[in-house]
């Protein structure tokens, strides 16, 4: 690609907050027709390289060094020389469509004002130019949704609107963060397929930010890999996987979950939960209709076992969850659970943490609730508690917002346990993590259940992360159970074709030409 044209040129990008520095020194290229990956955990400053590129670093910030986009300097450049680049020079992809739409206007409105911003433009013209960037992207029956509002497309169909609002000035960059992070695995690598496409087509540059290794491995051309702001390795992509030569490359790799199943165990007969018939319907309310989440589901939960519950946005996985511990509308069927002791796992740490309470208070709670313990008793037990899950005492009197993510998770996890549960109720506990830290997680998650010999039912989208944990697999989608067998053989010989299609979508951390 040396003949191509550099359409971002970053050098000795430094970005600062009073004394601490937040990017140290990056340097990142991306030539026409490419697509490089920028690839760090949260807080490596990878966003806030990205928002560089278009002049969006915050006014609070002090940025040096040189960020060269279409051969101008976006460094120091006037608001209206920006104004002048943002969205024909260089566009973005944000993580979040629902938060980068706005959810009163139509469709083709939104992108109609991106059009008049950067040319003069008719209101025909501006609606044919919407329905054409639709149909570019892959909205099925653009002339009819042009006219939609986001809330009435999906999730794929909303970053798919995000990415024709990014092409509508035509740019020659494309910066794209965490763009399939809040997709399930099919939507996502319909998204990514759709940015080969444009890069091919358009011969468009794209910097894609991800945590995502599988991603990396299988979109794009070269990665830049940083940590704390600062710059750890570059190479292509086949380079980078076959012959990493930093620690840290190497950590990230190896923390990546591959879709194979690492369990051999075979549940027993001693039954712990038995579900028969199971339909969960949410009645209407606030002006949406009824809603039936989960329909005539069967099947168990054994005493000691993990089940991995899988399925997409909407498949009803949450429900299941949430009925095994008497907290969903159940309409008909049953749940004979032969144990009174549950505990739940919710999916965002920060969120199911009161942030006024210390950690101790917290994971004491159960133990007090139920009178089981009091007093210095209570302490004592929690600070077994942390150690069990693998976190120093000191944290014990610490709020929430003092700790990260994988700290606050594990203190989660401690609390569910402080019950001695025989049933465990996981809610895509790592979801929210970053690669390495949801390794960690994982293995500590198996290491207390072979300990402790609870069973859990461990719910997630992501194929790869059940597949390290899990006896047995659930499949839902939309509300049914499809497929439910040993992981072995969900993995190997899966039934249905809604199985194969979830397997396949599952990013594989081997670059396609190694494999």
């Amino acid at each position: 690609m040396t003949d191509r044209a550099r359409v971002l040129d970053i050098t000795d990008l430094v970005i600062r907050t009073g004394d601490r520095t937040l990017v140290d020194g990056l340097s990142v290229h991306v030539d026409a027709g490419e697509i490089v990956a920028l690839v760090g955990e949260s807080g490596s400053g990878k966003s806030l390289t990205g928002r560089a590129a278009l002049g969006l670093v915050p006014d609070t910030l002090t940025t040096t060094g040189s960020v060269v986009v279409a051969d101008r300097q976006i460094v120091g450049a006037s608001a209206a020389e920006l104004r002048g680049l943002r969205g024909t020079a260089v566009s973005m992809v944000f993580q979040e469509p629902q938060s980068a739409l706005n959810p009163s206007q139509r469709v083709g409105r939104q992108i109609r004002e991106v059009l008049r911003a950067h040319r003069r433009v008719s209101r025909a013209e501006a609606r044919a130019t919407a329905i054409d960037l639709l149909e570019t992207v892959g909205i099925p029956e653009p002339r009819t949704r042009v006219d939609w509002y986001p809330h009435q497309l999906s999730g794929g169909q909303k970053q798919r609107v995000v990415i024709a609002l990014a092409l509508a000035g035509d740019p020659g960059l494309l910066i794209a963060d965490e763009p399939t992070t809040a997709l399930d695995a099919t939507v996502s690598a319909a998204v990514l397929d759709l940015f080969e496409q444009l890069r091919t087509e358009r011969d468009l540059g794209i910097l894609l930010i991800t945590h995502d290794m599988g991603v990396v491995a299988e979109r794009a051309d070269r990665v830049v890999v940083v940590r704390n702001g600062e710059f750890i390795e570059e190479a292509t992509v086949a380079d980078l996987f076959a012959h990493p030569t930093h620690e840290y490359t190497r950590e990230l790799l190896a923390a990546v979950p591959t879709p194979s199943p690492s369990s051999t165990n075979v549940p027993g007969d001693d039954t712990l939960v038995s579900v028969r018939d199971l339909t969960v319907r949410y009645p209407a309310a606030a002006g949406a209709p009824a809603f039936t989440a989960l329909r005539s589901i069967d099947l168990e939960v054994a005493r000691g076992e993990v089940l991995g519950v899988v399925g997409e946005s909407g498949s009803g996985k949450t429900t299941f969850g949430r009925a095994l511990v008497g907290l969903a509308p159940v309409v008909s069927g049953s749940v004979d659970r032969r144990t009174d002791r549950l505990a739940m796992v919710h999916q965002d740490p920060f969120a199911s943490l009161d942030p006024r309470w210390t950690v101790a208070r917290s994971v004491a709670e159960p133990l007090v609730v139920s009178g089981e313990v009091r007093g210095r008793e209570a302490r004592t037990r929690v600070l077994e508690l942390l150690d069990a899950v693998r976190l120093p005492a000191e944290l014990a009197d610490r709020l929430p917002r003092h700790l990260s993510g994988g700290q606050r998770q594990r203190v989660a996890l401690a609390r569910a346990l402080a019950a001695r549960p025989d049933l465990v109720v996981a809610d895509e506990p790592t979801s929210a993590l970053d690669v390495s830290v949801q390794a960690d997680v994982l293995q500590l998650f198996t290491d207390l259940q072979r300990e402790l010999g609870f069973a859990a039912v461990f719910i997630t989208h992501d194929l790869a992360v059940v597949g390290q944990v899990a006896d047995r697999i659930a499949v839902f989608r939309e509300g049914r159970l499809v497929e439910w067998d040993t992981a072995a053989t969900v993995f190997d010989t899966p039934r249905a074709d809604y199985t194969r299609e979830l397997l396949a979508a599952v990013p594989i951390a081997i670059p396609r030409e190694a494999r």
